[in-house]
């Protein structure tokens, strides 16, 4: 537990047993009216912010979030199945939480997912992945190669079809053939 006047942006408290992240958190107050804490939070489930209000010495429940090592295996619908390889057991990412780095995810790829009991509502790529090349098209003089896993990137010209590329997940950038 936390009292309300010690909430910085980043925390992760739970609010009516919903788990939310502290987006700003301001002290407000004057010399005719109690001070308070005046809080954005955002919902970890729905992504919805919100404004709510804490007396200072409000006690608030901080939770930590949990950090697991998954493997991505398949898309379903609008969701993403992953392994979780501390406990073997598959757990449902939501397709906004995984957004564009679906990008760059195949069977087998291992990544770490910020969570709250089975929820996770984070992931990490590693820096570097190493793709297939699917298709490659040259307009303008760049070349362009399509990935196995739906991204698009500039490549050199020697990059053809069937090559393995070695893929900069932050930026989106070739880095070599592998």
């Amino acid at each position: 537990m936390v009292q309300a006047s010690q909430l910085i942006a980043g925390m992760t408290i739970r609010v009516v047993k919903e788990p939310y992240r502290v987006e700003s958190a301001v002290k407000v107050g004057g010399p005719k009216a109690n001070p308070f804490m005046k809080c954005k939070l955002r919902h970890l489930l729905d992504n919805k912010v919100i404004e709510k209000n804490f007396r200072l010495n409000q006690d608030i429940e901080e939770v930590s979030m949990e950090e697991r090592r998954i493997e991505y295996l398949y898309p379903e619908g609008k969701n993403h199945i992953f392994l979780d390889l501390g406990t073997l057991e598959l757990v449902k990412v939501d397709g906004s939480i995984v957004g564009k780095k679906s990008h760059y995810l195949k069977e087998g790829v291992e990544v770490k997912g910020a969570g709250f009991g089975a929820t996770i509502f984070s992931l990490e790529l590693p820096q570097f992945l190493e793709i297939m090349v699917a298709s490659v098209s040259e307009k303008g003089g760049v070349r362009t190669a399509k990935l196995e896993t739906g991204a698009e990137i500039e490549v050199p010209p020697f990059i053809d079809v069937g090559d393995v590329v070695k893929i900069d997940t932050k930026t989106g950038d070739y880095i070599q053939r592998v």
